[in-house]
């Protein structure tokens, strides 16, 4: 399989897999619509519209905040979230609702961001700490939209056509076609998807992930600037 993208001058980037072609769409950078193999940008569904501004006051009351929705939801406790451990803190305490414990931990000048492990140590979801209040929830975009154990509505299982080392071949593509010199780091195995850190020469800039049945790729752009990490 070859894998098709057109970079910044028009030139193609092109890859070799065994997997289905995904070809790195129109999308542009900083957008949070995913991109599909056929370059058409994919309905955002409920996620359209989320963003920083999901952290305002009267959202926890709305979709969110009632029925089995709230099962995504960690209601703010009211206390500012300033550093990797109070996040983690917060982040546990939403993960036991689920029998789930917390893995890496990350600071964005937006927001904090956690891993949600299994008892075993598989990445299980991923979840947002708000660090005005403490509120915690389900990460919007693939977390809530292709995460086939903890989505809405809990996914849908299409199988696993890409292979890890092929979702990072995508993700090099897609960046590649923004006329960026990002890359991709190793990908992390979520149920129906897969995470990737940026990176600029090697440090941590953000993360985008990689539908492991389509190849979609959807750019996480509501973090902000990275910070810094916690891994335990």
């Amino acid at each position: 399989m070859t894998l098709g993208a057109c970079g910044g001058n028009g030139s193609a980037v092109t890859t070799t897999g065994h997997t289905p072609t995904v070809t790195a769409g129109p999308t542009a950078t900083g957008s949070s619509t995913p991109t599909t193999p056929d370059t058409t940008p994919a309905p955002a569904g409920p996620t359209s519209g989320w963003g920083p501004d999901v952290w305002s006051g009267a959202w926890g009351s709305g979709m969110m905040g009632n029925g089995h929705m709230g099962n995504w939801w960690l209601a703010a406790n009211g206390n500012r979230v300033r550093t990797l451990d109070q996040a983690r803190q917060r982040a546990t305490a939403f993960a036991d609702r689920l029998g789930l414990r917390v893995g890496e931990v990350m600071q964005f000048s937006r927001n904090f961001y956690a891993e949600l492990q299994t008892s075993s140590g598989h990445p299980a979801t991923e979840v947002l700490v708000n660090p005005a209040d403490g509120a915690v929830q389900i990460e919007y975009g693939p977390a809530m939209m292709w995460n086939t154990d903890y989505g809405m509505p809990y996914g849908t299982r299409s199988g696993t056509r890409v292979p890890a080392g092929q979702a990072k071949n995508i993700a090099l593509a897609w960046l590649r076609a923004r006329d960026t010199t990002l890359t991709p780091g190793d990908p992390e195995s979520y149920p129906g998807y897969y995470t990737l850190h940026t990176l600029r020469t090697g440090k941590i800039t953000g993360m985008l992930s990689v539908n492991a049945s389509t190849g979609q790729v959807w750019d996480h752009t509501w973090h902000g600037t990275y910070i810094a990490t916690s891994r335990r």
